[in-house]
């Protein structure tokens, strides 16, 4: 990721539980900034990073991230206590992705989705264990006719309870059943095919070394750590994949 600095904030996004912003900062860019000192913590960082940048290296359109540093000073003239409570303890490295002005939430009534892209996507979802691209919250954009996936906080719920990280690794995710673009889906066995195999250890590693080594001392030592996410998302891929066969399961019922 490319590191720029946060020069202005823009305006809240509060449609997100974890109050993310718009922040323009020192390269011209303006960016959808996640902050690590928001309720939900780093853990979503972490699923941000490795969500996206997996999403990226299975050609799904997710938008650029980068890493924004943050200078607590940011809150000086934010009016809400609030978010000026984040912004204090957000100093340093914090997850953005490329704004997309204009974009439009999706929804069901728009041009429907290319069924292999959908079935690609709920592959993707069911791989990282991402409890929220469902109708209700899809966190998906349309941008000049085109998806792009966004918000990928609630994935790889594993580290929450960190000790069963290795019983999840091997389990299917029932939760795929709600997935808001399972209806428009064409084969997953088809899309497992095409994916499984870019999901490398050596990938996983380019992507884990993206995120930052204070993001991940809370469990072992940062580069432990790294190691257990990528044990536990080649288990994943792993055959016989048991989340591909649910996601297909579900998607024929």
């Amino acid at each position: 990721m490319r590191i720029v600095r946060a020069t202005r904030y823009v305006t809240p996004l509060r449609e997100g539980g974890s109050v993310p912003a718009i922040i323009e900062a020192d390269d011209c860019g303006t960016y959808v900034v996640k902050f690590r000192g928001a309720a939900q913590g780093v853990r979503a960082l972490i699923a941000e990073v490795i969500g996206a940048e997996l999403g990226r290296l299975l050609g799904l359109p997710v938008p650029q991230l980068v890493a924004i540093a943050v200078d607590p000073v940011l809150a000086r003239s934010e009016p809400d206590p609030a978010i000026q409570t984040t912004l204090k303890a957000s100093g340093g490295i914090n997850i953005g992705l490329d704004y997309l002005p204009g974009a439009l939430n999706w929804d069901p009534s728009m041009p429907r989705t290319n069924a292999a892209l959908a079935a690609r996507i709920v592959w993707f979802d069911a791989l990282i264990t991402n409890v929220d691209r469902t109708a209700r919250n899809p966190n998906m954009l349309r941008w000049h006719k085109q998806l792009y996936l966004i918000d990928h906080g609630a994935a790889l719920y594993f580290h929450h309870d960190w000790p069963t990280r290795e019983a999840k690794a091997r389990s299917p995710f029932t939760p795929v059943k709600h997935h808001a673009l399972l209806p428009f889906a064409s084969s997953i066995e088809a899309a497992d095919a095409e994916l499984a195999p870019r999901v490398t250890e050596a990938a996983l590693r380019t992507i884990l070394a993206e995120v930052p080594d204070d993001y991940l001392g809370a469990e072992a030592t940062p580069t432990a750590t790294r190691e257990a996410y990528v044990a536990h998302l080649l288990a994943r891929v792993t055959e016989p994949r048991r989340f591909a066969e649910e996601a297909e399961r579900a998607r024929v019922v």
